[in-house]
């Protein structure tokens, strides 16, 4: 299993730092390239969240985000010191309501599950873990 891992403040500045990191790891282990994409939407949507619910109350989170390749899979885990957010308690979008009767929120999580093989969130002493995995085909 080889894997990497980066640690950013939770400001949406950060997204850039952390999708270049995310492709580097992507050519470091000689990935297929047209699996990456599905990766980089997980990542924003589930950095976006983490900064928007833990950074409250003037106090900002810090993200990792850790990378690793087993099993014939990518697994990226996001983590963060905020409050307690679960975003798999979200109900499932509506996606055949018109769009001007959608609440805000909700897609995103949406997208990752569809996404990804597995995601699954744990709370580790005072940090949110979310975790998804996918297969890579080669």
């Amino acid at each position: 299993m080889s894997g990497r891992h980066a640690t950013v403040p939770g400001e949406v500045a950060r997204l850039p730092e952390l999708t270049r990191f995310l492709q580097d790891f992507w050519t470091a282990e000689r990935l297929p390239a047209a699996q990456a994409s599905a990766f980089e939407v997980a990542l924003e949507e589930i950095f976006v969240n983490s900064v928007t619910h833990g950074s409250r109350g003037g106090t900002r989170v810090r993200v990792e985000v850790s990378l690793a390749v087993a099993d014939g899979g990518v697994t990226m885990t996001v983590e963060d010191d905020g409050p307690q957010f679960d975003p798999l308690t979200l109900p499932p979008p509506d996606v055949d309501c018109p769009l001007e009767q959608r609440p805000v929120g909700g897609l995103g999580i949406h997208l990752v599950r569809r996404m990804m093989d597995t995601v699954s969130y744990q709370r580790v002493g005072a940090h949110n873990r979310l975790r998804m995995t996918r297969r890579i085909e080669p």
